[in-house]
């Protein structure tokens, strides 16, 4: 698997975190101040790599505070075969599209993204759009080397024959040649994209994260912080406010809903 840069992201500085986390806490797009209603509006929420749904309930929780309607992923950590997940995904956002009415936004951090921007390929049909958060968009593995050797030594362990891990044959191997194939498919018209990347991430290389597809929106987040910072919920909320002026102009035809979907709280 090719890498994108031989620079080395600046790991030391994902220890930002619980300053980033004390920034958000204090800003007023937390509070909700300056943020456009979120009229109900569907979000998928995918989390990164080693990471489950738990680690965006801070994101979840904001965005329904501020009229969205967000949904977890259903990802308890998202080590998983990329083909297998990404199928799981796609029936994750067929029901929250039919039981909200209307197309979904998917946000994903890091490996979230590239999922995000694999549904977006396979179903335009139900994605209004995508905000990727230091997500790896033109290579797959452009990561820090010991982030990369964690992927190698799950994806031993998943080729050693442990359930629900990725192997070694999902990168190199047939497994996954479809989801591989739909990485690097063009972008739909249609689709509304936003990459929101940082030069000071400190797992993900940035450059990686600059799709051409996308409308590429620089802050300054760690990796891990993304979740958790205030610029990024700026972007989020502008990103989110835009894909809705994008459907509104579009006047979609409405999905009839079928079924309640557990919804983050």
């Amino acid at each position: 698997m090719r890498l994108a840069h031989p620079y080395v992201p600046p790991l030391w500085r994902e220890s930002r975190i619980g300053f980033e986390l004390a920034v958000l806490m204090r800003s007023r797009v937390w509070r909700g101040e300056a943020v456009a209603p979120g009229d109900n509006q569907p979000v998928l929420l995918v989390s990164g790599l080693l990471a489950g749904d738990r680690s965006l309930n801070l994101m979840a929780g904001w965005l329904k505070r501020t009229g969205h309607r967000p949904c977890r992923a259903g990802i308890a950590a998202n080590v998983d075969c990329s083909q297998r997940a990404a199928e799981r995904l796609e029936r994750r956002l067929e029901s929250l599209a039919e039981d909200s009415g209307q197309k979904v936004a998917i946000i994903g951090q890091s490996r979230g993204g590239s999922f995000a921007r694999v549904l977006a390929v396979r179903r335009p049909d139900l994605v209004s759009g995508i905000v990727t958060l230091g997500s790896p968009l033109k290579h797959q593995l452009p990561v820090h080397p010991l982030v990369l050797g964690s992927v190698y030594a799950i994806g031993a362990l998943g080729t050693a024959g442990f359930d629900g891990l990725m192997r070694h044959s999902c990168l190199w191997g047939d497994c996954c040649s479809d989801y591989r194939e739909h990485f690097a498919a063009p972008f739909p018209p249609g689709v509304g994209f936003v990459s929101i990347y940082s030069r000071s991430d400190g797992i993900v290389k940035w450059r990686a994260c600059l799709d051409p597809a996308a409308e590429q929106v620089e802050v300054r987040a760690s990796h891990l912080g993304m979740a958790v910072n205030a610029d990024v919920y700026r972007a989020l909320a502008e990103s989110l406010e835009g894909l809705r002026a994008a459907e509104a102009a579009q006047a979609p035809t409405k999905t009839r809903p079928r079924r309640h979907l557990h919804l983050a709280a």
